[in-house]
């Protein structure tokens, strides 16, 4: 069973928001490791009413609340959207055929997004040989690597180039011919005028003479025609992550829409029998409000002088759920349904600030509400972002005569219209380095205990009960 987000909340702040907060922090010692399913909810207040029509719509009811709540200055959320049919009834068919064509379409294109990803991890290999090979022809220029890249190149002319001579290629001539000093004085010399001062017989002069002279000439012919190969490749390489990306764009929409059409499992959910056509919604609205100091200092709901004080934002926040228990009715000529039914709606308060808000978005997106999002980064992004460093590191490869160019002047005046200089490469790697560090909260400081956090927890409550009331005067629901 998964953790509600109330239970999340209770998770961060087991000491205000979880009522058995004091047992689970002597068990697990830190509220990180307390599993957000063992917390028992404790919002600041909760109030629940419900809504039973079955000739009526829900629509309306979700969508009042929803409208009010943005009309009260809220920053709304939608942060759960699930849904179960019963099988037997003609609203689990409909949805189960879109939910098919949606899977076929993604696998249609994953498909192509796999044989694109074959292609571009084959161009790599060739592209890390060609690149070794490369290195040897640069260190023909470094006098010290001089004589050991001449000497790998040597080889690989044997294994490669001269081997297909059959028997009349050094390596042959030297097993089997009986010229075992062939290969080495081969390997010795450099030019013909080495050839002819060998200490050796006119047999071996005259074949390493030859061969020379065609080694010499492949070292040109091969190292301009590599080059070429190689910025060939890396131009190739360029277009197909250009059509892994574009592939992975058209892929996400169909991921996204098969999972959002997948049903949760309540197999044990007594309002759900399999032949009756009922349907089982569940929806969860949360909207927050940050306190503005300088105005509640106004007010005079907070001290002078604690809005120039260093303090955390404080918001207060409110929480609806909304649990659907619906009848599909299929309007007629249409492939849409409405649903008449019961809804019950519970509004908790909560006040949070705002490294706890961090810490909740986190804990959300590490449970069971992020596995959409999991699920289309591992499927078409995942892949890519392994050998994204192989990749940038040929892409953004830079030739000899570019590096000289860009030491020159590598100012743009466009990129100072944008603040471009503005970012320095430190700021990048500290972002990159914290990015998945553990967010800590900080313990509460006096005006943040006693002032910040205890006006928030008013504000929420106040704000949970006058969307209730509100609801209910407006349906002419009686108070009580």
């Amino acid at each position: 069973m998964s953790a509600s987000i109330s239970q999340i909340i209770g998770k961060i702040n087991p000491t205000l928001y979880a009522e058995n907060g004091k047992e689970l922090l002597k068990k697990y010692q830190y509220s990180d490791k307390i599993p957000a399913e063992e917390v028992k909810e404790k919002p600041i207040s909760k109030h629940e009413l419900v809504y039973d029509s079955s000739s009526e719509t829900l629509e309306p009811v979700y969508f009042f609340i929803f409208d009010m709540m943005n009309d009260l200055g809220l920053e709304v959320e939608k942060l759960v959207d699930n849904f179960t049919s019963s099988p037997g009834s003609g609203h689990f068919g409909e949805l189960g055929q879109r939910a098919t064509i949606m899977q076929q379409q993604a696998t249609k294109i994953l498909g192509d997004v796999n044989n694109v990803l074959r292609s571009i991890l084959n161009i790599l290999y060739d592209l890390k040989d060609f690149r070794i090979r490369l290195n040897y022809y640069d260190d023909l220029k470094n006098e010290k690597k001089r004589d050991a890249a001449l000497l790998a190149l040597k080889q690989i002319w044997l294994d490669k180039v001269d081997i297909q001579k059959g028997n009349s290629s050094i390596k042959a001539m030297s097993v089997q011919g009986g010229f075992q000093s062939l290969i080495h004085a081969f390997l010795a010399v450099k030019n013909e005028k080495d050839a002819e001062n060998l200490d050796l017989n006119d047999v071996i002069k005259r074949v390493v003479k030859s061969r020379i002279l065609e080694f010499n000439e492949w070292l040109i012919n091969s190292e301009r025609e590599l080059r070429n190969r190689y910025e060939l490749e890396k131009n190739y390489l360029r277009s197909q992550v250009n059509a892994l990306k574009l592939y992975s764009r058209w892929a996400k929409p169909y991921l996204k829409a098969a999972y959002e059409l997948e049903m949760k499992s309540r197999e044990k959910e007594a309002a759900l029998v399999k032949v009756f056509n009922t349907l089982l919604l569940e929806l969860l609205l949360f909207g927050k409000k940050k306190i503005d100091k300088n105005e509640e200092e106004k007010k005079l709901n907070l001290p002078k002088g604690i809005s120039k004080l260093k303090t955390r934002d404080y918001y207060y926040c409110v929480i609806v759920e909304f649990k659907f228990r619906g009848i599909p009715q299929r309007i007629s000529q249409q492939a849409h349904y409405v649903f008449g039914g019961r809804v019950d709606i519970s509004f908790k308060s909560y006040s949070l600030n705002s490294d706890e808000l961090k810490k909740l978005e986190k804990e959300i997106e590490s449970s069971e509400f992020g596995d959409v999002l999991k699920l289309i980064e591992g499927a078409t992004t995942e892949s890519l972002d392994r050998i994204q460093e192989e990749i940038n590191f040929f892409l953004e490869e830079k030739s000899s005569e570019e590096e000289k160019e860009e030491t020159k002047d590598t100012s743009n005046p466009f990129i100072a219209l944008f603040g471009g200089y503005e970012k320095k490469q430190g700021e990048i790697e500290t972002k990159k380095e914290t990015k998945n560090e553990t967010l800590k909260i900080e313990k509460e400081n006096y005006a943040e205990k006693n002032y910040l956090r205890k006006l928030a927890d008013e504000k929420a409550k106040e704000l949970a009960l006058n969307l209730f009331e509100s609801y209910k005067k407006a349906h002419g629901m009686p108070s009580f």
